[in-house]
């Protein structure tokens, strides 16, 4: 065959390997910003290419909706959406200019009276939404919500007015946390892994870290789950491990956990791969449609996890 000056097609991972069956379901199930979110981190993507799938879950008011976080369904913007959408920009290096401020409008005009974000904007009311998510009129300020955006903000020298208020914002929820569940501690990780101040940041991670494993909200033996409890509310069997809250080796994080306590976690994460490919979701499954659509960013998360701590090459 005559050449044609194309470019050579990107080499695939060794059949039945783990990234080779991950492919397989990714491109079996997910939704087109997840398939090019694959290809991006290991099938040498385009950022364009992601830029363009992410474009399609974009508002006018500078948010994001259209379930890009499948358990919020409806066209409304969400904060939980543009978190999303923030995360997906640093992934490809694009969390930056014109298309981020319009984003800190967007979080601008939802703000608490604080400065920060509620975890749900009534908006949401009259669209489907997880049962567990509750719509209330007027919705207090949330950590869980706020940390992972300023954190990332914070991370690519975005520097807007709607910060200041809400960086405060997070470093007194951090500090004054007492009891805690697993998803607000991550949500902390975000914001103090990309806080400015750095030595505020370790002491507070420190701080954090204790109250991690003398509550026990880390699952520290995965063969020993009965161990530890489920926080209130979340489904059976929904257990936070090391790796879900040090998600690469450089988060303040990973100080929490013994080289061996990693280990165990990692090779926890490695063999929960099913069957079909792909990672189990561990939250409530509500609806056929947002467990599937949820389960191949799952799957990213977890590659990328274990290649972040050499488990694997790709």
């Amino acid at each position: 065959m005559a050449e044609t000056g194309a470019s050579p097609l990107p080499s695939t991972p060794p059949a039945r390997s783990p990234l080779f069956r991950a492919e397989q379901f990714v491109w079996l199930t997910a939704r087109v910003l997840e398939q090019r979110l694959f290809a991006y981190h290991f099938l040498h993507g385009t950022p364009d290419a992601v830029e363009a799938a992410l474009d399609a879950y974009r508002n006018e008011d500078g948010g994001y909706g259209h379930a890009l976080e499948p358990d919020l369904r409806g066209p409304v913007s969400q904060p939980l959406h543009s978190a999303h959408a923030l995360r997906v920009l640093d992934d490809i290096g694009r969390c930056g200019g014109q298309r981020v401020e319009r984003v800190c409008r967007y979080l601008t005009s939802i703000s608490t009276a604080d400065g920060a974000l509620p975890a749900i904007h009534p908006s949401q009311r009259g669209y489907p939404v997880a049962p567990f998510v509750p719509v209330v009129d007027d919705p207090p300020s949330a950590l869980l919500a706020t940390g992972p955006v300023v954190g990332l903000l914070h991370r690519n020298e975005v520097w807007h007015a709607w910060l200041f208020r809400a960086t405060d914002f997070c470093w007194q929820a951090v500090e004054s946390l007492e009891k805690s569940h697993p998803y607000e501690v991550e949500a902390a990780v975000a914001f103090l892994d990309s806080a400015p101040d750095r030595s505020r940041a370790e002491a507070a991670a420190d701080r954090l870290g204790r109250l991690v494993r003398e509550q026990r909200l880390a699952a520290l033996e995965p063969d020993r789950l009965d161990a530890y409890p489920v926080a209130p509310g979340y489904a059976p069997g929904e257990h936070h491990f090391p790796h879900d809250f040090a998600r690469t080796p450089d988060s303040l994080a990973r100080a929490w956990f013994t080289d061996d306590e990693m280990a165990r976690s990692l090779d926890h994460l490695a063999a929960e791969q099913q069957d079909d490919g792909g990672w189990p979701i561990r939250w409530h499954q509500w609806a056929p449609a947002p467990a599937l659509e949820a389960r191949p960013r799952v799957t990213i998360e977890a590659l990328r996890t274990l290649r972040a701590y050499g488990r694997f090459v790709g």
